[in-house]
Parts: structure tokens; C-alpha cells; sequence
């Protein structure tokens, strides 16, 4: 009898993409196991042995076949470097992990991404990142309208548009108050609309357009959510950071200001519940397929 292949997925049973993923995974025959990432425990020098608490019992991450990340909570900086560790650690024992430690490190810092991207000739909008308030001031002058963002950060929350030198002078105090970096990025006009599209491997699932009440575009904040389906040049440009940041999967947000298309940010955990709502094609599945064929079980 052949053997079920064991995923493991790195979340929380209250996850809405963790219980889809789950059902997914099983439908297509896997045997799945929830870990939470705030439980997870390391012996050294033991080979294999990192293990997880999950009801009652534990499980030996190191005999999973696959690792699907849906969940990398915040903390204190030794608790995020030590999740992200593992993480590494068990790629190293051979496990595959999706999406890799090294893109979740590159993609839940807006400036690692932008800078990647940037460096790689992809459009992305004018950015100064600094930690000193007379530069942060000066990029205001410079660029003029200006959305400020927190360098860790998702959902839109926390992000503001400056058009102002005293407010920014009276924001800029503030952050530098709590040690914050200054993350100051041209602010692009796009009819208030963007677009995200989600590539798994090599392709673009789906895809939808965001239409928001204001600037911002994010679900969360209100945007409404249409089926899209995107030029060729849009879509290539989604594959093109995908395949730049070594992504599994990941959704990426792009807009078009002035006819030229930016890439705005990259997901490496990326949420897919707007997305599901406009599209026809279910994307849990699409996701476990990818992560089955990866380990060579379909």
C-alpha cells in the first residue's frame, strides 16, 4: 500500500487558508499535521529533532515530507529569529519547506523586496529608506507626495499619505520616537485601483483588481474585489518577481500610474480570501497540488 505523504503546515486550526489548504491536502490523499509555530521545539546535536507540540502529542518535524508556511507570527526579535531558524534548520535536514525561510526573510521586509526587485531592473516606485529624520524630510521634498509605511507590515495598516512638510515633520517625530525606520515611497495617482495576482511556481493562477474608496487598495480596508485577467506584460511581470525572489508561490501587488506598471509588494504568505471570491478557480487546491508534485507524489 503506497505510503501517504505527511504535510506539515505551519498555522493555527482557527486559519481560514489553513483549514482550506488542510481539506485540500487530504482530498488529494495526504495526511496532514497542524504545527504551531509558537511550539515548536530544537535538540542539539540529535539529528532531525525538531518537534512540535499538537494535541497532547508530538510530532518529529524532521520526518515530514513537506512544510507549507500559512503562519509566522510577530514577537520579540530573539522569538521571530528563532522561527524563522528552524525554518532554516529543517531545509537543511532535507525537508522541503514552502515558502523557504530565505524568502520569508526576504519578503516581510518591504525594503529587502523593493531592493531586490530594483536591483534586478523591476519597476518599482521611487523609495528612500533611512533611519534619520533630516533624510526622511529631505525625501519629502524631493519626491513631494508621499506614502509612509511601516517596513514590517501587512493588510495596509499603519500607512499614510503625506503631501504636507509639517505633517511630516509632526509624523516623522513620532516614528523616530519608537526607533522606527522611515520607509518613504513616491506616491503614485492609479484611480484609486491596483491589481493582485497570484503565482504558484511558474504561472499566474488568478488574478483580481482592487478598487478602493481611497488610495488604498487593500480588502482589508474597504477595497472591492473584480475578476481580472491580466496583459501579458502584468503577468509577466508577476512571474519575473516570483522567479527573482525564489518563490514557491506569491502574491504580488502591482499598479499602473502614468500607463507604467510598479510593482508595489510582494507576499510571501500570501492570504487568497478576495481573491477566492472572484475567481473560479479554487486555490487551496491549486496550492496543494503544487506542493504534492513538489515532493513527487503526483
Amino acid at each position: 500500500m503506497k505510503k501517504k505523504p505527511r504535510i506539515g503546515i505551519l498555522g493555527t486550526a482557527k486559519g481560514s487558508h489553513v483549514q482550506a489548504l488542510a481539506i485540500s491536502l487530504q482530498g488529494l490523499g495526504a495526511e496532514v499535521i497542524l504545527v504551531d509555530p509558537k511550539r515548536m521545539t530544537s535538540y542539539l546535536p540529535e539529528p532531525r529533532t525538531v518537534r512540535c507540540e499538537r494535541d497532547g502529542s508530538s510530532e518529529t518535524m524532521g520526518d515530514l515530507d513537506a512544510l507549507v508556511v500559512r503562519s509566522l507570527p510577530g514577537g520579540s526579535l530573539e522569538q521571530v529569529i528563532y522561527r524563522v531558524n528552524v525554518l532554516h534548520r529543517l531545509e537543511n535536514l532535507g525537508l522541503k519547506v514552502i515558502n523557504s525561510a530565505g524568502l520569508i526573510e526576504k519578503t516581510v521586509d518591504k525594503f529587502y523586496t523593493s531592493a531586490l526587485l530594483a536591483e534586478a531592473g523591476l519597476p518599482v516606485p521611487r523609495t528612500v529608506v533611512t533611519e534619520r529624520f533630516d533624510e526622511a524630510m529631505e525625501a519629502v521634498r524631493k519626491l513631494g507626495t508621499v506614502v509612509v509605511k511601516p517596513v514590517f507590515g501587512s493588510l495596509g495598516k499603519g500607512m499614510i499619505c503625506i503631501d504636507d512638510l509639517d505633517i511630516a515633520h509632526r509624523v516623522f517625530r513620532a516614528l523616530e520616537l519608537g526607533r522606527y525606520i522611515y520607509y518613504v515611497q513616491e506616491f503614485l495617482p492609479s484611480g484609486n485601483e491596483d491589481f493582485r495576482l497570484f503565482v504558484v511556481g511558474d504561472q499566474v493562477v488568478s488574478a483580481m483588481r482592487r478598487r478602493g474608496l481611497n488610495w488604498k487598495t487593500n480588502i482589508a480596508c474597504g477595497s472591492t474585489a473584480e475578476k481580472y485577467r491580466p496583459e501579458p506584460a502584468i503577468a509577466q511581470l508577476a512571474i519575473r518577481t516570483a522567479k527573482i525572489l525564489h518563490a514557491d508561490y506569491v502574491g504580488v501587488d502591482i499598479l499602473v500610474s502614468g500607463g507604467m506598471p510598479y510593482i508595489i509588494e510582494a507576499n510571501g504568505i500570501p492570504g487568497w480570501a478576495g481573491l477566492q471570491s472572484v475567481t473560479e478557480v479554487n486555490l487551496a487546491d491549486v496550492l496543494a497540488k503544487y506542493v504534492l508534485r513538489e515532493i513527487k507524489t503526483i
